[in-house]
């Protein structure tokens, strides 16, 4: 049986009500758009219980009617067969309850930054970043997620050296987040006269996407310098001093943009800039909190061998939870809801763990 705070559930329900009371009542436009996001925040969670109280009041009138000696034979039966089918459903909520009020990431309603970059491997190397950045792709497109380049580094043969994303729409940080880490592939390189597999690797990075208000960047802290931009294959080069490099100097911390705005090279620059310092911010409250950090599953270190995609076995899988899927194909044409699913429960049931034991 799974034990609930009752206080817990019951001060959700007033606030939740209180919230309700104030945008039935009317109120500015800033303080509405507030109690709105509070509310949506708040609604599944109040729902829950709701449905958690509804159902404990029915399994205590249909034990009572069980019990009745003096009511119909047939009723005191019906209430008993009905009686094992409210206590799973009880237990069901119970669960999502729990996992509901676990602490939130202040990041998962966040848009996210995607940098994919190749590493060991040489062109094999760039094919396989251009082959999870496509699946990713397809991924953003079956949430109704939007995905835009920011910038990118094509290989000669296909592919990418590297290439940066934003991906935008509901919970996107929240489901990529763990895709953080390197990938490896094993196959037999289209190049490769012999048919004999080669290992190959490319690092993700899934930022969660700052505002202002997120990580503040004083004027004295960044160094701009714009340099000219040069075009790959020498294709659509260009020849005005367009690119655009900030670097921040209490971290070191180098961004470069090289498309045709100057003023768009800027402007993608910084938010790039504030996304890695609000990243390094966040790892380093991980890291504060040894009992958080250890809960992380590999989102931190970006050299961490996550996941692998063996293409003569046609199989998938991820290191950190030990699961391995037989469906290659699928997951690289963007099915990655069975993982992604698996890793957020097992974070969760270390987190429920944890707040056990605490």
């Amino acid at each position: 049986m799974i034990d609930l705070p009752a206080e817990r559930m019951d001060q959700v329900l007033k606030r939740f009500d209180l919230i309700e009371a104030r945008m039935s009542a009317g109120s500015d436009p800033e303080t509405y758009v507030k109690l709105a996001s509070e509310y949506a925040e708040l609604q599944e969670l109040a729902t829950k219980i709701r449905e958690l109280r509804a159902a404990e009041k029915e399994l205590a009138d249909l034990e009572t009617m069980r019990d009745d000696k003096g009511s119909d034979g047939e009723m005191r039966a019906l209430a008993a067969s009905e009686i094992d089918e409210v206590k799973e459903k009880i237990e069901r909520l119970k669960g999502d309850i729990r996992i509901l009020l676990l602490p939130r990431d202040a990041a998962d309603d966040k848009n996210a930054i995607l940098e994919i970059r190749a590493g060991t491997g040489g062109d094999e190397a760039a094919l396989f970043a251009g082959d999870l950045f496509r699946m990713y792709e397809r991924y953003a497109a079956g949430h109704g997620w939007r995905i835009e380049i920011v910038s990118a580094s094509e290989s000669e043969v296909g592919g990418y050296k590297e290439i940066i994303a934003t991906v935008s729409g509901k919970g996107v940080f929240a489901r990529l987040k763990f895709e953080s880490g390197a990938h490896r592939v094993q196959r037999v390189p289209e190049t490769e006269a012999g048919g004999r597999i080669h290992t190959s690797a490319a690092t993700v990075a899934v930022l969660p996407e700052a505002e202002e208000v997120d990580i503040e960047i004083r004027p004295e802290e960044i160094r701009i310098d714009t340099m000219r931009a040069s075009g790959s294959g020498g294709q659509h080069v260009n020849t005005t001093d367009s690119a655009v490099r900030i670097t921040h100097l209490p971290t070191g911390i180098m961004v470069v943009q090289a498309e045709k705005s100057q003023h768009q090279n800027r402007a993608r620059a910084m938010q790039i800039l504030r996304a890695r310092l609000y990243d390094m911010e966040r790892m380093k409250a991980d890291d504060e909190r040894s009992e958080a950090r250890r809960l992380q599953v590999g989102s931190g270190d970006r050299s961490e061998r996550i996941r692998t995609y063996n293409f003569p076995q046609g199989r998938v899988t991820d290191h950190r939870i030990n699961l391995t899927l037989y469906k290659l194909d699928r997951v690289l044409e963007g099915d990655l809801d069975e993982i992604i699913d698996a890793l957020i429960a097992d974070h969760q049931s270390k987190l429920m763990a944890a707040e056990s034991e605490g």
